[in-house]
């Protein structure tokens, strides 16, 4: 019996170990001997890298005054792709057809059309009937939806909502895993936190979907977020530094493709912080300024003469680069550039008619030809060809000014005198001194929209007018500032700054490039020409002396820029411009400018004002410059301002008689008789501000679409801000602050200038 147990307990054990060979055997079949056929029909586990965007570095103020900094901003991301691969999933195993839809489309100039994945009603019922029920879905615009993924698939990931609150973002957050390619992520996102103030220098950034990126650039990464980059001003020129550096995150996946847990995270690394020459409260000084005169077109610019270092630079109308941001609205969009007066236009560093501004540059050529003591009587009228061109005074009063020297032609602005003068110098002498100016070519500014300007000679019009031959009429267009002579507000507050400090340096708006606490790049001052090697000191003096005179002699065009203790020196322009309405009628919308520089021993500031559609530059831009420059100068001796958010001015075609302040208000008596009226006697010239010759501000941003039912997206914040209010008044200049200039003996003493708020605290 024994042995027959035996038997049988032998036999079951090698039935046993059989089987389990067997096992072992189909297990290393399966596992390791066709492991190659099996990996590629059985979905796998999987790493998935994700490309977080850089935060952007930050733009301060010579002073660290932050202009742009970011935010935290929650939105939720969609791979477009995954939620197609979910939904074909589902098809194959219900055995039904995808949903498509016909496009059509131009094949080299031909219609073409053809089925696409119908993305819309796959987003719908895969993932907007879940949010409904978990109550976060939100209307969305399905035309973004398709075109985004007809351009990007799965490379780029489609922002379906932004700006989510913080229980929005946590209700996402603990959701979202049970919806195909839909992530919640933080990121940082731009925020300016003076709205409109400097709008037009700093600039604005374009969101990732109007960012074409390349294979080349997408290769190796699963999931591709690219960095906001800059479209215009300094956010553009200044992008290669202000981008940072992007993280990395590695996600595990599952056998289904869904995250299921982190492997590893590599943060993002700010970018450099750019700290500009601007300086923001004179900035916001120069922004009240043009606000609180009512001017619906104009700019004012604030250089350093001894640098060259930008301190200011505003124009309106204005925008709110906050209104970019995430993506700007197409209502918005419509609304900048169907606005007449072009509120994304830099008329800081746009050319324009520069009228009798130029006749500081045609002064110095006179010097270089060495006219400089010549005088030269104004008749009311000279004669070239047969065209007589006559001075403002005799259109103004049938009047004439008589014998003159260059000061007093200066002060009083005679056209006769200059077209004499400037014939006498010679073409090729002005255009010496444009080149040593930087009249008729870029500044070399750090803004790709710096426009050039137009510096006339007989080369230029060969190249524009091959059948036209230069005369002495032209010349004499040129020499007051009129004919085909263009220059921007840059331009001509560096003639300002070149004659007050006798240095010509090109205008910059770069102070530094900081990474955390190290130096990256430090910008030095760029001189174009020294003027006492061209010049005598005596001769640069005549100049000064004149534009002395200009707001100090009784005689003068800009009394309405002086301030009580210190010596402002200048000139007035009023360029003759024609504008067309929305009728097609043309209308009379002349340009008036006022360059200066104060004080007058060792100048702080040079100055360059525009109001377009202004009666006269003394009565329009000399007390814009006055209110700038006291303000200003008053920083040094105790006067507190504290720059707050600026708000948008929209603009108008509004005729400007004068500009007063209401705590300032302007005397109508000081100006008296002699107020600027020289515009010259160019054939009528229509302005070109509806029409700019290049697209303002760069090209289009990223357009964010109004929603299918219930409007768009995301949150904007476009409250207004109170207006600001000084911390403190300005205590009154000591001693020294402007002294008597080396004018001639016989120069009068100034007449008291006009009360004000600035004023009483001076005398006091």
């Amino acid at each position: 019996m024994v042995v027959k147990y035996r038997f049988r307990l032998h036999l079951l054990t090698l039935a046993m170990l059989c089987g389990f060979g067997l096992l072992v055997y189909r297990l290393w079949s399966l596992q390791i001997d066709r492991h190659a056929e099996f990996v590629v029909k059985v979905p796998e586990a999987r790493l998935q890298r994700a490309r977080i965007p850089g935060v952007r570095g930050e733009i301060k103020d010579r002073n660290g005054v932050v202009l742009a900094t970011n935010k935290a901003s929650f939105e939720v991301q969609v791979n477009l792709r995954e939620v197609y691969d979910e939904y074909m999933r589902q098809c194959r195993i219900k055995k039904m057809d995808s949903p498509t839809v016909a496009f059509e489309f131009l094949d080299r100039g031909l219609p073409r059309r053809r089925l696409e994945p119908d993305i819309v009603t796959m987003f719908q019922e895969l993932i907007i009937n879940r949010l409904n029920e978990m109550g976060l879905a939100a209307p969305y615009n399905s035309d973004s939806l398709r075109v985004h993924y007809r351009s990007f698939g799965g490379a780029i990931p489609w922002v379906y909502r932004d700006n989510l609150s913080f229980s929005e973002f946590s209700q996402f957050a603990e959701h979202n895993l049970g919806l195909p390619g839909v992530t919640v992520a933080a990121r940082g996102t731009r925020l300016y936190p003076y709205g409109a103030l400097a709008c037009h220098l700093l600039g604005y950034v374009r969101m990732p979907d109007d960012q074409r990126v390349s294979v080349e650039e997408r290769k190796g990464w699963d999931y591709y977020t690219p960095d906001e980059f800059g479209g215009a001003g300094v956010e553009k020129s200044f992008d290669a530094h202000l981008r940072g550096k992007p993280g990395v995150r590695t996600m595990q996946l599952n056998e289904r493709g869904r995250p299921v847990g982190e492997v590893s995270f590599e943060e993002p690394r700010k970018g450099d912080d750019v700290f500009l020459t601007l300086d923001a409260r004179i900035q916001y000084i120069a922004e009240r300024a043009l606000i609180d005169g009512k001017i619906g077109r104009g700019s004012v610019v604030v250089l350093a003469p001894q640098s060259g270092e930008v301190l200011a630079m505003a124009s309106v109308p204005n925008y709110n680069p906050n209104r970019f941001i995430p993506s700007i609205k197409q209502a918005d969009w419509d609304e900048l550039l169907g606005n007449r007066t072009v509120p994304l236009l830099n008329r800081s560093i746009r050319s324009f008619v520069p009228g009798s501004t130029y006749k500081v540059p045609i002064a110095l050529a006179g010097c270089l030809a060495g006219i400089q003591n010549h005088r030269y009587n104004c008749a009311g009228s000279v004669k070239y060809g047969n065209k007589a061109m006559q001075c403002w005074i005799q259109r103004q009063n049938g009047g004439s000014h008589g014998s003159l020297d260059l000061s007093d032609a200066l002060m009083r602005s005679c056209n006769c005198y200059f077209y004499q003068y400037g014939n006498t110098a010679g073409v090729d002498s002005i255009t010496r001194v444009g080149a040593m100016l930087g009249l008729g070519q870029r500044t070399g500014i750090e803004l790709e929209e710096d426009d050039p300007g137009i510096l006339p000679n007989p080369d230029w019009l060969r190249q524009t007018s091959p059948n036209e031959r230069w005369s002495n009429g032209h010349t004499a267009n040129v020499s007051i500032g009129q004919g085909s002579v263009l220059a921007s507000p840059m331009q001509m507050a560096g003639v300002a700054a070149a004659v007050a400090s006798g240095k010509s340096y090109k205008p910059h708006l770069l102070k530094k490039v900081m990474d955390g606490d190290q130096l990256v790049l430090e910008k030095q001052p760029e001189l174009r020409a020294d003027l006492l090697a061209h010049f005598q000191e005596k001769d640069l003096e005549t100049v000064r002396s004149g534009m002395w005179k200009v707001v100090n002699a009784q005689g003068g065009t800009a009394r309405a820029a002086r301030i009580s203790g210190v010596e402002v020196a200048g000139k007035t322009g009023t360029a003759q411009n024609w504008r067309r309405t929305e009728k097609n009628v043309r209308v009379e919308d002349n340009h008036t400018l006022f360059i200066s520089f104060a004080p007058y021993v060792n100048a702080k500031f040079a100055v360059c004002i525009l109001v377009q559609g202004g009666k006269s530059g003394g009565g329009c831009a000399a007390p814009v410059a006055q209110r700038v420059l006291e303000q200003a100068l008053a920083l040094d001796n105790g006067y507190e301002i504290k720059p707050e958010a600026v708000t948008e001015v929209k603009g108008d075609f509004n005729k400007i008689e004068m500009v007063s302040y209401e705590d300032s208000p302007l005397l109508i008596a000081s100006l008296g008789q002699e107020e600027d009226g020289d515009v010259g006697t160019e054939p009528e010239r229509e302005a070109t501000d509806t029409t700019p010759r290049s697209r303002p501000a760069g090209s289009a941003p990223s357009i964010r679409r109004e929603a299918d039912s219930a409007g768009s997206t995301g949150v904007r914040n476009n409250r207004e801000v109170p207006k600001a209010v000084p911390v403190r008044r300005a205590p009154m200049f000591q001693g020294g602050a402007g002294q008597q200039p080396a004018a001639p003996a016989a120069a009068p003493e100034p007449a008291p200038s006009p009360g004000g708020f600035f004023r009483r605290l001076f005398r006091q």
